[in-house]
């Protein structure tokens, strides 16, 4: 992609995103993503009923009573974004690609935490991990991963979500906010390595889908390319059996799906891209709020 095309691609998504983050989601994002933790406030006198293991034994000891110490819950987070960039992305039949609405939602997620004064980081992964931005704060960090977000080119075309899982467990030492954003397309049983990270972490999945992938259209002999594996075959989309075929299997693959996030307590949103994503994460964030 050419500089100036680039960068103004990036400023649409900032003027959009960023609107959006502090007009719609201020409040929300602040409810329903807590603080890492406790953090060390202040000391006051021991009064009784107080945990003796909250005793701060310096003060104590120099003003010969006992002292205790206060904490407050940490509002500062660190937040990932788990991206997938896999062959699957570059789809989309309707408004967008689903790689495009990934970014949005992505550059969102990202002006909301830096307006909460958090860092933020980001894992590009396909089937391995094709990139590692550390987490920091600021409008210039956040518009350089929207640059390479826009303008990434993956050396893998296929996905690997454990892999990805485990990386972030692997990275980031102290809790964080994790977001995964992908459409799910991994043949492997992910359920352990999520289950895993989200114990460290608090991890959110994000599912961004086209409506191609749960309808096929009627219109007769159509090509359709596996853009992960590059296997093409033709499919007679004027019989009904095989589109009731197709529509079976998305509802099969759907539940599967939830069922895996269900059972390693992660929080989930589908969005398809002809949707309002607004109104799909707001209802995430009303919900955890």
């Amino acid at each position: 992609m050419e500089t100036a095309e680039l960068l103004a691609k990036v400023r649409k998504i900032e003027i959009k995103t960023r609107g959006l983050s502090s007009n719609i989601f201020a409040g929300q994002y602040h409810s329903a993503f807590k603080g890492r933790g406790m953090a060390f406030s202040e000391v006051r006198e021991y009064q009784f009923g107080d945990d003796v293991r909250d005793i701060d034994w310096n003060v104590t000891a120099r003003f010969n009573r006992p002292y205790v110490k206060v904490f407050e819950e940490e509002r500062e987070l660190t937040v990932m974004l788990l991206i997938d960039v896999s062959g699957s992305l570059d789809f989309g039949t309707k408004r967008q690609m689903k790689r495009d609405m990934v970014t949005e939602i992505a550059a969102t997620l990202a002006f909301s935490a830096i307006q909460n004064n958090d860092k933020i980081g980001i894992v590009f992964f396909s089937n391995k991990i094709e990139k590692y931005i550390p987490p920091k704060k600021g409008r210039k960090h956040i518009l350089y991963m929207i640059r390479e977000m826009l303008d990434f080119h993956p050396e893998s075309s296929q996905t690997d979500i454990s892999g990805a899982l485990e990386f972030l467990s692997g990275v980031m030492k102290r809790r964080c906010t994790a977001f995964m954003l992908s459409d799910f397309y991994d043949r492997n049983d992910f359920v352990q390595p999520l289950t895993i990270a989200n114990r460290k972490h608090d991890v959110v999945a994000i599912q961004v889908y086209d409506i191609r992938a749960r309808e096929l259209p009627d219109v007769g002999l159509m090509k359709v390319v596996d853009a992960e594996t590059g296997y093409e075959q033709y499919v007679d989309t004027s019989s009904r059996k095989l589109r009731d075929s197709y529509r079976s299997y998305w509802n099969n693959r759907q539940a599967v799906l939830h069922e895996t996030f269900n059972k390693s307590n992660v929080d989930c949103v589908s969005v398809a891209t002809d949707e309002d994503y607004v109104k799909a994460l707001m209802g995430m964030f009303k919900r955890r709020g």
